[in-house]
């Protein structure tokens, strides 16, 4: 069993979730807040994604992340920075000629999905790990692609947080390693509940948990009312978890939640199992993160040495 848990809060993803519950953030500082009530619930790590603040569909704008990003670290809280890199990858036959893509399509190059990470360089970035049927769609990621985008972040200096929704995904990443596109101790999410990928529950965790590489740090998180229960089997074979409205709308049975509550929610759990979530900075230390506070420090002096100079 882990007794420190890193905690992550997915708080925002690019579902059609917004109608569904009202606290779901849509705006760049409605997800900035959203961070910020999550870092004061005692959120180790913030997930985030970005919409269009007019219509709330997926957005993938450099200006918006960064206007989260800035939002956040200007607040008088602390929180690890976690940029999803997986958008653009969704896939719709076009029902006339399914060689094209329908309504709904949505896809990025691999450059074009670094592009927020590469000008923004937060401490962790998503890199996911495989295709798959994800509902009614395809989720596009070629592994040439992939190899690709490991590069780009590789190159950034940036740490990816490897998502894997199905046991090739792991065997993806392990390939990703052994190529050596993946620096010091690889870092994974194990995502479970999406239809069509692996299945929430204990038998899928653990098949996926065996086949990680020795020297790995790993998460898991369930969709919906699957979300809790594998926060607790998480722990209890010892990795760490996530919680957040991109994965889950209720707190409990017809009880909208919030971000702030589900990581409350959590957190009660860890503790309740004998456990305890890890700070920021602890998180940082454990995962071999760049520290944006202290480079925010070593800026100030560069620039206030080169002012004298002048």
């Amino acid at each position: 069993m882990n007794r420190n848990i890193i905690l992550t809060c997915a708080v925002t993803g690019a579902g059609d979730t917004a109608g569904k519950n009202p606290n779901v953030p849509v705006t760049p500082k409605q997800i900035a807040d959203n961070c910020i009530e999550a870092a004061r619930a005692g959120a180790s790590v913030a997930h985030i994604h970005v919409r269009d603040p007019e219509t709330g569909d997926i957005s993938h704008s450099t200006e918006h992340f960064r206007e989260v990003m800035e939002r956040v670290r200007e607040a008088d809280v602390d929180i690890v920075m976690n940029i999803t890199a997986g958008g653009g990858g969704d896939w719709i036959p076009d029902a006339e000629e399914p060689t094209r893509g329908g309504p709904g399509t949505d896809i990025q190059t691999p450059a074009q999905r670094h592009e927020p990470v590469g000008a923004l360089l937060p401490e962790l970035c998503t890199l996911d790990c495989g295709s798959l049927n994800f509902g009614d769609m395809v989720y596009v990621n070629p592994a040439d692609w992939l190899r690709e985008h490991a590069r780009l972040v590789q190159a950034a200096g940036v740490k990816p947080e490897l998502e894997c929704f199905d046991l090739g995904h792991v065997w993806f990443a392990r390939q990703l390693q052994q190529e050596g596109l993946l620096d010091g101790d690889p870092l994974f999410q194990l995502c479970l509940g999406i239809p069509w990928g692996a299945e929430a529950d204990t038998e899928s965790m653990l098949a996926m948990r065996n086949r990680l590489p020795e020297n790995a740090n790993w998460a898991a998180f369930g969709i919906g009312r699957q979300q809790m229960p594998m926060v607790a089997q998480a722990m209890l074979l010892g990795g760490h978890a996530r919680v957040g409205l991109e994965d889950n709308l209720y707190l409990e049975k017809g009880v909208l939640a919030t971000n702030g509550g589900l990581v409350e929610k959590a957190s009660t759990l860890i503790e309740n199992l004998g456990g305890r979530v890890m700070t920021p900075a602890e998180t940082r230390a454990h995962l071999a993160l760049r520290d944006p506070n202290t480079d925010h420090i070593v800026e100030k002096a560069l620039e206030t040495a080169a002012g004298g100079e002048a």
